[in-house]
């Protein structure tokens, strides 16, 4: 049986997590801005939600962000990674000391498969999350299932000329995977309509960071648990010779003295639409709308 070699291990997914959440939030720059212009984004949006998601919650600041925003919302934050929603609880339980209030709430599970009910949520808000996703039909399905009618999705992800100076790097040969696909945003908003999604609204955004040298990008990568995790990734160590190799390679692309890291950042949000009424056969729904008067 041929296994994809892009496949996500989510085993590996969950331990490189778990292991960063104490790294995490000194490395995760683009992280914190991408999710601060998703908040900004949320002011032209007139909803007052009584159930949220936070779906790949991180270390929780979106979810504290929402919970501060919506006081009377109960926020979930889910989660893969328990080691990153014990800090998420940790600050929940500071913010419960400070101001006396807090609807939040810590659930350990994949975004593939949300152990939540059909119709229970508002909103539900993902940031930088679901490019971890295998099937993303399934993961945006998931969201669909939950979001109650007239629900509302708002996402990020990474398409695909994230990282692309380190791909052509560290690509030496095809036989194994170095770093993660992503996808196109036409192809998630082809996603959005096939999961039920009405009008998805997408954008994309490019980041350039700047390093002095290639392990400034891969010790960053690490500190927030982005370690490679396709299943056609090399198995064993990689000697010296290949990271010589992969800083000869990715000298090419130094400009002004630094070394970039590209990341394609993918907006989107959409809205669930109400369930059509089932009619008998041959009979068709009539809008009947007020009559407008006009002076002559």
């Amino acid at each position: 049986m041929t296994t994809d070699a892009y496949l996500i291990d989510k085993a590996r997914v969950r331990r490189s997590f778990d292991r960063a959440a104490g790294t995490y939030d000194a490395a995760a720059l683009l992280q914190r801005e991408v999710r601060e212009r998703m908040l900004q984004r949320l002011d032209l949006v007139k909803l007052t939600p009584q159930a949220v998601l936070d779906a790949g919650c991180g270390t929780g600041h979106a979810s504290a962000a929402l919970s501060a925003r919506y006081r009377q919302s109960q926020v979930i934050s889910l989660d893969i990674a328990m080691g990153m929603l014990k800090k998420t609880m940790a600050a929940r339980s500071l913010v419960q000391r400070l101001f006396g209030f807090d609807r939040r709430h810590a659930v350990c599970a994949d975004i593939e498969r949300l152990p939540l009910a059909a119709a229970s949520m508002d909103l539900v808000w993902s940031n930088m999350a679901i490019q971890w996703c295998n099937d993303l039909d399934q993961a945006f399905g998931e969201m669909q299932r939950v979001l109650k009618p007239e629900g509302l999705l708002m996402f990020s992800t990474l398409g695909p000329d994230t990282l692309k100076e380190l791909r052509a790097a560290t690509r030496l040969d095809d036989s194994h995977v170095t770093v993660s696909r992503f996808i196109d945003m036409h192809d998630i908003g082809d996603a959005l309509v096939r999961a039920g999604f009405n009008a998805p609204v997408l954008d994309v955004e490019y980041f350039e960071l700047t390093y002095d040298d290639v392990m400034g990008v891969m010790r960053d990568l690490k500190a927030i648990g982005a370690h490679n995790a396709a299943e056609g990734r090399h198995r064993g160590l990689q000697g010296r010779g290949f990271l010589q190799q992969v800083q000869a390679r990715y000298e090419s692309f130094r400009r002004d003295g630094k070394l970039p890291a590209t990341y394609e950042v993918i907006y989107g949000h959409a809205w669930k639409p109400q369930p059509r009424v089932a009619l008998p056969d041959g009979l068709s729904p009539v809008q009947f709308r007020p009559r407008t008067s006009s002076s002559t």
